[in-house]
């Protein structure tokens, strides 16, 4: 719904309750915005107060009723919200210019609803491929028709689908925004104004109306225990973004330039920090610049993937369950193992863990046989796969001769080894095949859930820099793994 759709809303709203008390609170709710901004659009579209309009409006049918042979001035003021006859007199001759007692004799004014149709003619034209292709919440869907009443399931069932749908919708779009950005020839000195247009009101301004929406229908909804609250943080950080308070520390001085002074944008040093990289539909595509656009793509998708991640997970777990599901912080500790296909033959593992068993004096607090996996800090684009059988042992403990090793240091900001020690760990029970089943999932069913409930929770997974995931055997490598770590960054 767009300012014109909402402004006519609020003036249906105002018609039905006019004999109601209501404030400007009340009639801003029905835009999905504040109070203050709302006043603010309100009185440029219309040219008076929201205020004015509701006493001009009532005082306009208080002597319509007026005009009645039983009428009496003291119930139609009473009628009209007003607390005593003489305050009633005073506003109504001031707007008739005849006290109420005059009015069957005098000749009253009449201020009728407000229609808005309004035509912008010339201008930029705001229809622009790059921002009219981003999926935004459709309000009329969400809430139906006036004579279809939907329950809170019903509502947040509609909004789920709609995050699941921008999902697939919105990274394109962005990254269309970000060869544009890029490209030198849209950005010539007559261009500069509409551009500004383009970024600052076309996007900006729409996700920012859009996020206020979407946070006061979640907060109506919220009663019934149906949203996820991770949504609310969420919304937060996106919202931060596109006020220009970016989380980035390299972008800070370029996203307060482009605030303060749009004209920047002629500097192509300043656009490439804005644009950032191109980082494909799902967003796996290795950044070698992240720029401000990419930012707001990962905000965009972190409210997505909380509103339609929970669903989604919960449905991934055919023939199988998550038993438990929690965050840990381990101290510094040391990965020893081996890899390379022949270690995938039973056998040739029972010599690797055989070699850890004598080493039971360097165990760590997590003793378990696993099979890790990493990218060494790169994107899974750029570096290849690699896949480890092996133990977490103590951070000091001696590499025997033919191991390799990888140590877990808290709070490295080195790309790649070492690791943080910080892990979402993930226990499942019910069909192990069901639980290594490939069909369908990105990876497999255990890692798509932990990993889609991690980003349901709004918890940080360190992509590319520090990812990192193992499958664990708490009955032994012999037998199937039934949990799952993840790297996160808590």
């Amino acid at each position: 719904m767009n300012w014109i759709q909402s402004l006519s809303e609020a003036i249906r709203y105002i018609e039905n309750h006019l004999t109601d008390e209501i404030g400007v609170e009340d009639v801003a709710s029905r835009t999905y915005t504040s109070s203050s901004h709302f006043q603010f659009v309100f009185h440029v579209v219309t040219g008076i107060t929201i205020g004015e309009y509701i006493r001009n409006r009532r005082l306009s049918l208080a002597a319509q009723d007026l005009l009645r042979p039983d009428s009496r001035i003291i119930d139609v003021a009473m009628r009209y919200q007003y607390d005593t006859q003489e305050s009633f007199s005073k506003a109504f001759t001031r707007f008739h210019g005849v006290p109420p007692s005059k009015a069957p004799q005098g000749k009253i004014r009449l201020f009728q609803p407000l229609i808005i149709t309004m035509t912008i003619q010339g201008g930029f034209d705001m229809s622009n491929p790059l921002i009219d292709e981003f999926h935004l919440l459709d309000w009329h869907d969400i809430e139906g028709k006036k004579d279809e009443k939907r329950t809170d399931a019903e509502k947040y069932n509609r909004i789920a689908q709609w995050a699941l749908r921008a999902r697939k919708q919105n990274p394109n779009v962005f990254d269309a925004l970000t060869g544009w950005i890029l490209d030198d020839s849209e950005w010539s000195e007559e261009k500069l104004a509409e551009n500004e247009q383009i970024l600052m009101y076309g996007v900006f301004a729409r996700f920012r109306e859009q996020n206020a929406r979407l946070r006061a229908c979640l907060k109506k909804l919220e009663p019934s225990s149906l949203v996820n609250q991770a949504v609310f943080a969420a919304l937060d950080k996106f919202d931060e973004e596109l006020a220009g308070r970016t989380h980035a520390e390299h972008l800070r001085k370029p996203v307060a330039e482009i605030f303060a002074d749009f004209s920047v944008m002629r500097n192509r040093s300043v656009r490439e920090l804005i644009a950032g990289n191109q980082t494909g539909p799902e967003g796996v595509n290795s950044v070698e610049i992240f720029g401000f656009i990419n930012a707001l793509k990962e905000c965009d998708a972190g409210v997505q993937w909380a509103l339609f991640m929970p669903a989604m997970a919960a449905k991934q777990q055919k023939d199988f369950r998550v038993d438990s599901f929690q965050y840990q912080t381990m101290p510094a500790m040391r990965l020893i193992g081996r890899e390379g296909d022949e270690w995938n033959d039973p056998e040739a593992r029972k010599a690797l863990f055989r070699t850890l068993d004598e080493m039971s004096g360097y165990q760590s607090d997590f003793p378990h046989d696993v099979f890790f996996m990493h990218h060494y800090g790169l994107g899974v684009d750029v570096g290849p796969w690699h896949g480890v059988w092996g133990r977490f042992m103590k951070a000091d403990t001696p590499v025997p001769e033919g191991f390799l090793h990888f140590d877990f240091v808290p709070d490295d900001e080195t790309a790649g080894p070492p690791y943080i020690p910080q892990f979402a760990l993930a226990t499942f029970s019910g069909d192990t095949g069901a639980m290594h089943r490939r069909k369908g999932y990105d990876n497999d069913a255990m890692y798509d859930v932990t990993r889609n409930i991690i980003l349901g929770q709004g918890v940080c997974i360190p992509y590319p820099a520090k990812y990192w995931y193992a499958e664990v055997f708490f009955d032994g490598h012999a037998e199937p793994s039934t949990a799952y770590m993840f790297s996160v960054r808590l």
